[in-house]
């Protein structure tokens, strides 16, 4: 797991950065991570901070286990699609 507790991301075609981010603590008993989508990815307005809104979160006994659940939607680029329309954000 990366410092900032991102466990996977990938850049969708048009820009954006596609992340799975571990929300609970190192030391916790159950792992919660979220999908999320960050528009702001590779422009000046990255570097202000802050996290985009999760599209999905998971929780399990590990970050396999999260994982497992939440990359075969960050995969896919119409799961993302439909997501971000079901939550207004697109």
């Amino acid at each position: 797991m990366s410092p900032d507790g991102i466990l996977f991301s990938r850049l969708l075609p048009h820009g954006p950065e596609v992340r799975i981010r571990r929300t609970s603590a190192r030391d916790a008993a159950r792992v919660t991570a979220v999908l999320e989508v960050d528009r702001r990815a590779g422009t000046p307005r990255a570097s202000q901070g802050g996290m985009p809104p999760p599209l999905m979160e998971s929780e399990g006994a590990s970050e396999g286990d999260v994982l497992a659940t939440l990359e075969p939607l960050a995969r896919d680029d119409a799961a993302i699609a439909r997501l971000l329309t079901e939550r207004g954000l697109r």
